[in-house]
């Protein structure tokens, strides 16, 4: 009778442990039957169709449900075999072969093969800039534009495929890695038609099952991957909370498993608690104040040249950042090839920016200045930097009028140009110059916001772009960063180090420097 009574003590001892130790998350740990993620941000995904997207938050969740041809270093932007296991470039640098996994299918059943992948590629080829913007930057346009530099795609055989290019270049793998080339589902693109950012089929580690928009985006594990033993977890959930304390306060309290897009404040709380980890992403991003070149009063170059010394960058970085943040003198960052040490500083001179206003055509008017609406990478409190800006321009005579937008119709906004003065920047979704300058300031650049359109970046931006020489690509580069000092389409305010938090059961996270996190072998015990 002791015996079956100290029996049934045990037993009843392993489940109340048992229950204890899923008390935090709810999460029923790695290695048992289900478990789940749930990564915290600032703000929603625009699109699931990741060639028609430019915002980070969507190429975090198509990250997951999307593989590309080749992939990044684990905490860099080295290029590694992906669905592409290998791959040849010939003498002449204008054919690259790749040979294919095998036995991958995508979500919906069908089969990933060098077909599907010619599928996808004519779909972007054939497209335009308001359709798939990322593909004009980095491949110079589309079919028939003269500076296209793909030639043909064409399959050669069931697993292996064939890239002919007109001239070399030298981005060509960093650009397949990035999340907008992702490889979809050619069937699922045919059967949903427009509506296939909200209905995504890949080839990833997670399944889409669902969207609330403004609230959450929840994946399931994709049973059939082709990579054993992934993903760790069975469900993944993006929750959506714009506010920076909630979001913290959620990660505290064991609701949200990883907190993006933190103040840069809140790292001693995260450091403080025993429960917590403190994360810092690599540095790959630039926040800016950006002029529309098209708009008056911006359309004065004096007027630039007055805003850039009016404005106190150091008290920016110093106020807002804690300590994570340098201050910016070029819109590149300073861990890309080609960045100009060199280029002269933008400094903060009061007195010399109210002479230049007073000798541009500045007429008093009130002149609007655009904060974002959510806390991103580079900025995690737009509206609080926007404030300390009209502060600024006060002193120098300019008034402002701060206005916002809901995230996308602000991102939309500023790409048309419809501000004066805005808010804004990017992380390189690729690590090399190429991305972040023509995205930039290549004149059909879809985050070309200032609308500049000068004829020397165009011609260096394509001679770099072509250019396999890393020493000339270098010089090419840097007096591209010269020239923008000389027009200011835009003021660099900071390079930022972004801070992830996450419970401390949360194991195998790498905050990627793209923002674009890899989660298929994260484990939440």
């Amino acid at each position: 009778m002791k015996k079956v009574l100290l029996y049934i003590f045990m037993v009843l001892g392993v489940i109340v442990l048992s229950a204890c130790g899923n008390k935090d998350t709810g999460n029923k740990g790695a290695d048992s039957k289900e478990s789940s993620l749930v990564y915290g941000r600032g703000t929603d995904s625009v699109s699931l169709d990741p060639i028609t997207i430019t915002d980070g938050e969507s190429f975090k969740v198509a990250r997951n449900i999307y593989e590309t041809l080749v992939q990044f270093g684990e905490d860099d932007t080295s290029i590694k075999p992906s669905l592409a296991k290998e791959w040849e470039i010939s003498e002449d640098q204008l054919t690259y072969t790749f040979t294919l996994q095998e036995g991958v299918k995508f979500h919906d059943g069908t089969v990933f093969n060098a077909e599907a992948v010619v599928k996808n590629f004519e779909r972007w080829m054939n497209g335009t800039v308001d359709q798939f913007p990322y593909y004009g930057d980095m491949f110079g346009g589309f079919v028939d534009d003269k500076n296209h530099i793909i030639d043909t795609v064409k399959a050669l055989d069931e697993h292996t495929f064939e890239i002919k290019l007109k001239k070399p270049s030298a981005a060509l793998l960093n650009n397949l890695a990035m999340t907008a080339f992702s490889i979809a589902s050619p069937s699922a693109i045919e059967k949903e038609g427009d509506k296939f950012g909200e209905n995504p089929v890949g080839t990833g580690p997670f399944k889409f099952k669902s969207w609330k928009r403004n609230d959450s985006i929840e994946l399931t594990k994709n049973e059939d991957y082709w990579q054993n033993g992934y993903p760790k977890v069975t469900k993944l959930i993006y929750r959506t909370l714009p506010d920076n304390a909630a979001r913290l306060n959620s990660l505290v309290t064991g609701e949200i498993d990883i907190a993006d897009g933190l103040s840069p404040s809140d790292h001693k709380r995260i450091e403080e608690d025993s429960n917590l980890q403190l994360l810092k992403r690599p540095s790959f991003n630039v926040g800016y104040l950006g002029m529309t070149m098209t708009q008056k009063p911006l359309n004065d170059s004096k007027i630039r040249q007055a805003v850039s010394l009016a404005i106190d960058r150091q008290a920016i970085v110093s106020s807002f950042f804690e300590g994570l943040a340098t201050e910016a003198k070029n819109p590149l960052q300073p861990t890309s090839l080609g960045y100009n040490e060199n280029t002269e500083p933008y400094t903060f001179d009061v007195e010399k920016a109210k002479g230049l206003l007073k000798e541009s055509s500045y007429d008093g008017k009130v002149v609007e200045l655009w904060a974002m609406p959510v806390p991103r990478p580079y900025m995690p409190d737009g509206q609080k930097v926007a404030e300390a800006i009209q502060k600024n321009l006060e002193t120098i005579g300019m008034k402002t009028k701060i206005v916002t937008y809901e995230w996308a119709t602000y991102l939309e906004k500023t790409r048309k140009g419809e501000a004066q003065l805005f808010l804004l920047g990017g992380t390189s979704d690729n690590g090399d110059p190429d991305n972040l300058l023509s995205l930039f300031f290549d004149e059909s650049g879809s985050l070309n916001n200032s609308q500049l359109n000068d004829v020397k970046i165009q011609n260096w931006l394509a001679e770099a772009r072509s250019t396999t020489d890393e020493t000339k690509r270098e010089e090419i580069y840097g007096e591209i960063q010269n020239r923008l000092r000389e027009i200011v389409p835009v003021l660099p305010l900071v390079h930022s180090t972004p801070i992830v938090g996450a419970r401390s059961n949360v194991e195998n996270y790498k905050p990627h420097p793209t923002e674009a996190d890899d989660l298929k072998s994260v484990i939440v015990k």
